[in-house]
């Protein structure tokens, strides 16, 4: 007969001054799982926990409750079954271990009920994924509410060139995907999130926006970028829904001496987009950089790997002038969408680099 799991592995815990009360609950919680007194577990993630939810079940006996300055941890107890309610913000996970598959199933269910908070749905409202790699636990996504205009309310915002090009690009569906890498170029302040907020509220019926906050440590992590990548797929429904990845400020990744700078990092984006990564996977990755078109890794720009690339400059004189509605403050070289706002407010805009000779917004599919 083979030995019982938990006395092949000894279960022992060693605390020192580094660790903190919430590790203590967590380590004590493993407990009854490991030594196989209560060998089922199930677990949920919450994005948004409705205020006062407890996140306890009936009849459940408190036995530990720690916080730390980012986290609180619950550890509770029933008959035949005990629950880990875990905190950030208002993220919450909740892992329930029992003596059988069914109550491990109810307790969470009964411990879960009700407890996330749903927002009224609002048309200017925008649901967009944050992610994030957490010390602590792992690769992590929230999600917010984030408003964004539709394309007619901020295309003025543009000057002509990158208005034509945007205008294609909002109307872009899955059934014409050509090209897995999104584009946009150029100078702070000229709104390149901008239109990749209006760009979410667009293709909202199709595609899954998701920005990824710490964008130099997707690619130097393989187990990040699966998880983010790969093990996701929101497509539950089989209705094909596509996920848009949002890159910003990747000047290090994409520019002309990557390949030496960045390892591996540019081969997975590259691989991510049109390589064996991406394949089977309905994913479209979005870069934002302030780098200049001819300062890119020439594999970032080539034919067919983008399906859009727009360099978003700053609008011309009379384009500013018609915003502003005087031309009282204005170069002569125009002015970007955030020095047209500082003006508009009375402020003195930040001060430019005079644009190259010859520079044009456009896009090239």
């Amino acid at each position: 007969m083979s030995a019982n799991p938990h006395d092949t592995l000894p279960i022992r815990l060693h605390l020192d001054d580094s660790d903190s009360p919430t590790d203590v609950v967590d380590a004590l919680f493993l407990g009854r799982f490991a030594t196989g007194e209560q060998p089922y577990s199930h677990a949920a993630g919450i994005d948004r926990v409705r205020s006062g939810a407890t996140l306890l079940p009936p009849g459940a006996r408190i036995l530990r409750a720690a916080r730390d300055d980012d986290r609180s941890a619950l550890l509770a107890e029933g008959d035949g079954w005990t629950v880990l309610v875990s905190r950030w913000n208002r993220r919450a996970d909740v892992t329930v271990t029992a003596t059988s598959p069914e109550l491990a199933e109810k307790v969470l269910g009964e411990a879960t009920d009700g407890a996330a908070d749903e927002p009224e749905p609002r048309p200017e409202h925008v649901p967009m994924g944050f992610w994030h790699l957490s010390p602590r636990c792992g690769p992590r996504r929230t999600t917010r509410q984030i408003s964004a205009g539709t394309w007619e309310e901020v295309r003025p915002n543009y000057t002509a060139p990158v208005a034509d090009a945007m205008d294609r690009l909002m109307k872009t569906g899955p059934e014409n995907i050509a090209g897995r890498l999104l584009l946009l170029h150029g100078p702070p302040g000229t709104g390149k999130t901008s239109a990749l907020r209006t760009l979410a509220r667009s293709w909202r019926d199709w595609c899954q926006v998701d920005c990824v906050l710490d964008p130099e440590r997707l690619f130097a992590d393989v187990g990040y970028l699966m998880d983010i990548a790969i093990g996701e797929d929101d497509d539950s429904t089989g209705t094909g829904r596509w996920r848009l990845l949002l890159l910003e400020d990747c000047d290090e990744l994409i520019r002309g001496e990557a390949k030496h700078t960045a390892g591996q990092a540019l081969s997975r984006l590259l691989n991510l987009t049109d390589g064996l990564l991406g394949q089977g996977r309905n994913v479209l990755v979005g870069v934002t950089t302030n780098e200049d078109l001819e300062r890119l890794h020439p594999a970032v720009v080539r034919p067919g790997r983008c399906l859009a690339r727009i360099e978003v400059g700053p609008l011309t004189r009379a384009e500013a002038a018609h915003w502003l509605g005087t031309e009282e403050g204005l170069g002569r070289e125009g002015a970007t969408l955030a020095e047209l706002y500082a003006l508009r407010r009375g402020t003195s805009p930040t001060a430019l680099p005079e644009p190259r000779a010859g520079a044009e917004a456009g896009l090239y599919l």
